[in-house]
C-alpha cells in the first residue's frame, strides 16, 4: 500500500444522534447539513440566529477504511479546529490548529482489514471559553465583531465567529487533505526556491526536504536537469537560466511561468516559478518612512483591494468561483490583493491563480483585531503554523510581503484591560510578533517582512489610523466617524492598505436573502444582513448629505452604490495624484463571504457593484484626477505605464448637457503624477459641473465629471434614457445629461461596463452575460430617475 485517499463520503452525526447525514470531505459540517436538507439555507432571512446551536455541540465524521498493512500514517490538513482523531475507538491525536497539517502514526491501533476512522469536532465555543479561563490574564476580543466569544483563543479563521461583514456560525470541517499512507512512503515535504538575478541571467537555488526516499533528487526546469544528493533528507540544487522571461504584476508586463519538476524514488511534485525580484522598500525621507513595492527594479504603484475568504462556509469555496473573483480584480486594473489576517491562508491553487493573473499578494499572518496569548505552548503552535505556511507559499511569484497581523497594535488601545495595563499587553503582543518574524526569517531569510498593518515601522506603536507620514495606513474616518468624502484629501498616506465605504448589495443579491416584504432598510431581515453597528443609518445619513432622497427601495440600493463608488474614487484619485509620495491603495474590500451590506465592490457570487465598474476607470493605467485646492480645481495626470503624451480638455457642464470650453493642456508623463492645469471654481455658474476628457499615450480616450457641490444642489433634468437590446448587446442612449447611468438585470450576471456618463445624444453599447441560461429583463436607472419622482 502507498496511499488511500479519504476524500469523499463520510457519515456526520451530532453527539445526541438526532442528526445524521453524509458529509463529503473536504467540506464543512453546516454545508453538509444543508445539502442533506436537515437545516434551512443559513444565508436566508434571519436563519443565522436559529442555527447557532450547531456550533454548540460535538459532531463526528466517520468512515470505514480497509487496510492491507498496519505500518501507516493518517495525513490531515485544514482540520477545523479542535478535532479528536480516533481509529478503532482509540484516541490517537487531537488537532488544535486549522492552519496546520498533521501526520499521525497509526501503527499501534491499525489492523489489517476494516478500520473505523472518526474525526470528532469538539464544541469550539466551549473549548475557547476553557482556554480563556486558563490564561494568566484576560485576553479581550472585539465583541462588536465577534458575537460568539473568545475566537482569539483558537487557531481558526477569526471571522468564523462573526465580523462586521460576516455571519457568525463558527463552522467546522476539514478543508484540505485526508489520506492514509504507508509510514515509509517517499515524500518531498517542502520546496524552497530562491532567485539571484544578475547580468548573466537568473540563478535558481532550490532546497527540498525529502523523506524516506533513496537516491538523488532530480530537478527539471526550462530544459535543464540537475541532481541533488540528500544530506539528512535536505537536497540543494542550482540552475542558471541565461535568457529568462521575467514575471511582472498585471499592467506592468506579462506573467510567464516556468514548470519546475522535482522527483525522487518514484514520487514527484511540481511548482510554477515566475522569475522576478520583489522588494519592500521602506526608506526615510522628509515626510517620514516611505512604503512601496519594487518589482524587477521598477517601483510599482499598488492598486487593489483587500481579500477575505471567498465564502463564510468553506465547503462552498471552489477554484472556479475564486478564479472569477480574482479575474474581476484584474479586469478592474488591480495588481495587488491583501489576504487579510482574520481569514485563512489560502489554498495552493489560490496563489497559483494570482501568479497566473499577475496579482501581487500582501499576505497577513492570521491574526486580526484581538489580543492573543503568548504562553509557550501557544507560541510553539504559532511558530509551526508560520514555518509550514511560509515553506508552502515561498516560491510564488505573486508573494510580495508577509505582514505580522491586522490592527493588533491598535487593539492595544481598544479595550479597558489593555488601556489599564498597557505594558503587560504590549509585551504580550511583542512576544507573538517576534515569534512570527523569527519563524519567517529563519525559514526564508529573503522574505519581505512588515510587522503589522497599519504600522509606522518596526517597533513603532503610533496611531497609524490618523498619522499618515510613515509606513502603511488604515484610514476609516470617513466611514466610522461620518466625515465628508473630502476628508480623504486631508491625509497623504505613503500606502493606504485599508479604507472603505459601505453600500447595499445589488437587487438580485438582496432577493437571494430577503422576500419582497422584507426589502426595506429598517426591516429585521435587512438589519440582520448589516453587521456593522449603525451601518444602515450611516448609509442613509451620507445619502441625505449628498443626494436628493431616492424614490423607492431599488433606487436606495442603487444610490448607496453610487455614493460608495464616489467615496472610494475620491480617495484613490487623490492619493494617486500624490505619486510617488503615495505608492499604494488597497480599498476595503474586494469580495463578500455571504449576501450582506458591506464595503465590498463585488456582490456575493461575484457580480459587480457600481464601485467595481468605477474602479476599472480610477485604477486605469492613465487617469486625470480633479483635485480641489482652495478656490481652484487642479487637474493632475497620473501614469503607471510607459512615458507618453496626455492631452486634456476641460469644459463647464450645464444641466442641459451643453459644454462650455474652459481650458486645454498637454504634457509628457512618465510613471509619475504631473499637474496639468487649474480651473477656478468661480469660473463656473452655480448649476455647472466640470467635464473633462483626456487621451492617454495609448490613444485611449476617457471622460469624467466633477461636481464642486453636493449633487442635491443641482437641478437635474430628465435624461430620457432608452435601451435597445440585441441578444447580449445592450445599447443605452441618453436624450439629456445622464449621470451614473446603469443597467440592472433581474438575474445574476455580469455587465462589462456600467455607471456611465452620457451627454445628450450619446450612446454606449454594453454586454451582459447571465450566470445561468435565462431571458433577463433589464431596468435603466440614473441619478435623475432615482431621485426625482
Amino acid at each position: 500500500m502507498t496511499s488511500i485517499d479519504l476524500a469523499g463520503e463520510w457519515t456526520l452525526s451530532d453527539e445526541s444522534g438526532k442528526f445524521t447525514c453524509p458529509i463529503s470531505l473536504p467540506t464543512d459540517g453546516i454545508t453538509a447539513l444543508h445539502d442533506a436538507g436537515l437545516i434551512p439555507d443559513p444565508y436566508w432571512g434571519r436563519n443565522e440566529y436559529d442555527l447557532r446551536w450547531i456550533a454548540e455541540r460535538d459532531w463526528s465524521a466517520t468512515r470505514i477504511v480497509t487496510l492491507d498493512c498496519t505500518d501507516v500514517a493518517l495525513v490531515l490538513s485544514g482540520v477545523d479546529t479542535i478535532v479528536e482523531v480516533r481509529v478503532n475507538g482509540h484516541l490517537v491525536f487531537t488537532c488544535d490548529n486549522a492552519f496546520r497539517s498533521w501526520r499521525i502514526p497509526l501503527g499501534k491501533v491499525a489492523k489489517v482489514g476494516e478500520n473505523e476512522v472518526t474525526l470528532t469536532f469538539k464544541n469550539s465555543i466551549a473549548h475557547a471559553a476553557e482556554l480563556q479561563a486558563s490564561q494568566p490574564f484576560y485576553l479581550p476580543y472585539q465583541e462588536s465583531n465577534n458575537p460568539i466569544p473568545n475566537v482569539n483563543l483558537l487557531r481558526k479563521p477569526q471571522c468564523d465567529y462573526g465580523w462586521d461583514w460576516n455571519i457568525a456560525l463558527a463552522p467546522f470541517g476539514v478543508y484540505g487533505d485526508t489520506r492514509i499512507e504507508a509510514s515509509k512512503t517517499p515524500r518531498i515535504e517542502s520546496v524552497m526556491v530562491h532567485q539571484d538575478h544578475g547580468p548573466d541571467g537568473v540563478t535558481l537555488r532550490i532546497t527540498a526536504q525529502v523523506s524516506d526516499a533513496d537516491g538523488d533528487l532530480k530537478c527539471e526546469i526550462a530544459g535543464h536537469t540537475v541532481y541533488a544528493q540528500p544530506v539528512y533528507g535536505l537536497c540543494t540544487a542550482s540552475v542558471q537560466l541565461v535568457t529568462p522571461d521575467l514575471w511582472w504584476p498585471a499592467g506592468q508586463g506579462t506573467q510567464p511561468l516556468y514548470d519546475l519538476r522535482l522527483s525522487a524514488d518514484g514520487v514527484e511534485t511540481t511548482r510554477k516559478i515566475g522569475l522576478r525580484t520583489m522588494e519592500l522598500v521602506t526608506e526615510k525621507d522628509a515626510a517620514g518612512l516611505g512604503f512601496k513595492v519594487r518589482v524587477n527594479g521598477r517601483d510599482v504603484f499598488a492598486k487593489g483591494a483587500n481579500w477575505i475568504p471567498a465564502d463564510a462556509l468553506a465547503g462552498r469555496i471552489s477554484p472556479e468561483k475564486t478564479r472569477d473573483l480574482l479575474q474581476s480584480a484584474v479586469d478592474a486594473n488591480m495588481n495587488m490583493i491583501r489576504v487579510w489576517g482574520g481569514g485563512r491562508y489560502e489554498a495552493d491553487w489560490f496563489y497559483d491563480l494570482c501568479d497566473e493573473l499577475g496579482l501581487m499578494v500582501w499576505q497577513d499572518f492570521m491574526f486580526a483585531c484581538n489580543i492573543y496569548p503568548s504562553d509557550r505552548a501557544y507560541l510553539a503552535n504559532v511558530r509551526a503554523e508560520a514555518v509550514e505556511n511560509v515553506q508552502r507559499l515561498q516560491h510564488h511569484a505573486c508573494l510580495a510581503l508577509w505582514c505580522g497581523d491586522n490592527e493588533l497594535v491598535g487593539a492595544l488601545t481598544w479595550f479597558e484591560q489593555t488601556r489599564a495595563d498597557r505594558d503587560r499587553y504590549l509585551a504580550n503582543y511583542d512576544r507573538l510578533n517576534r515569534t512570527l518574524e523569527d519563524a519567517l526569517l529563519a525559514t526564508d531569510p529573503e522574505a519581505n517582512w512588515w510587522p503589522s498593518s497599519p504600522c509606522a515601522g518596526p517597533l513603532k506603536f503610533a496611531d497609524t489610523w490618523h498619522n499618515d507620514g510613515s509606513g502603511d495606513m488604515h484610514f476609516w474616518s470617513v466611514w466610522h466617524e461620518g466625515r465628508d468624502f473630502d476628508h480623504y484629501r486631508d491625509v497623504a498616506p505613503r500606502f493606504c492598505s485599508e479604507f472603505g465605504f459601505q453600500s447595499y448589495p445589488s437587487m438580485t443579491t438582496v432577493g437571494s436573502f430577503a422576500a419582497p416584504e422584507d426589502q426595506n432598510i429598517a426591516a429585521p431581515v435587512l438589519e440582520a444582513h448589516q453587521k456593522n453597528a449603525g451601518g444602515n443609518a450611516r448609509i442613509a445619513e451620507t445619502m441625505f448629505r449628498y443626494f436628493r432622497w431616492p424614490t423607492q427601495f431599488p433606487d436606495f440600493v442603487y444610490l448607496s452604490q453610487v455614493q460608495q463608488a464616489l467615496a472610494i474614487k475620491t480617495a484613490v484619485t487623490h492619493w494617486r495624484s500624490l505619486k510617488p509620495h503615495c505608492m499604494g491603495t488597497l480599498y476595503w474590500q474586494l469580495n463578500d463571504t455571504w449576501p450582506v451590506c458591506s464595503w465590498a465592490s463585488l456582490n456575493y457570487g461575484g457580480d459587480w457593484k457600481l464601485l467595481h465598474h468605477m474602479a476599472r476607470d480610477f485604477y486605469a493605467p492613465v487617469i486625470v484626477a480633479a483635485v480641489p485646492d482652495g478656490d481652484e480645481i487642479s487637474f493632475v495626470g497620473v501614469n503607471d505605464g510607459a512615458t507618453g503624451e496626455v492631452k486634456l480638455s476641460v469644459s463647464a457642464l450645464s444641466m442641459d448637457g451643453s459644454l462650455r470650453p474652459l481650458t486645454e493642456a498637454t504634457a509628457t508623463i512618465g510613471q509619475s503624477a504631473e499637474p496639468l492645469c487649474r480651473v477656478a471654481i468661480s469660473d463656473l455658474d452655480p448649476q455647472e459641473m466640470l467635464y473633462f476628457r483626456w487621451i492617454g499615450p495609448d490613444g485611449q480616450e476617457m471622460a469624467d465629471h466633477f461636481a464642486p457641490r453636493p449633487y442635491k444642489s443641482y437641478d437635474l433634468q430628465p435624461s430620457d434614457l432608452t435601451l435597445t437590446t440585441s441578444e447580449s448587446r445592450l445599447t443605452v442612449t441618453a436624450g439629456g445629461l445622464s449621470l451614473f447611468a446603469s443597467v440592472e438585470a433581474d438575474c445574476p450576471g455580469r455587465f462589462d461596463q456600467n455607471a456611465l456618463l452620457l451627454l445628450p445624444g450619446e450612446s454606449r453599447t454594453i454586454r451582459f452575460t447571465a450566470t445561468h441560461q435565462t431571458q433577463p429583463k433589464f431596468t435603466l436607472r440614473d441619478l435623475h430617475s432615482a431621485t426625482y419622482s
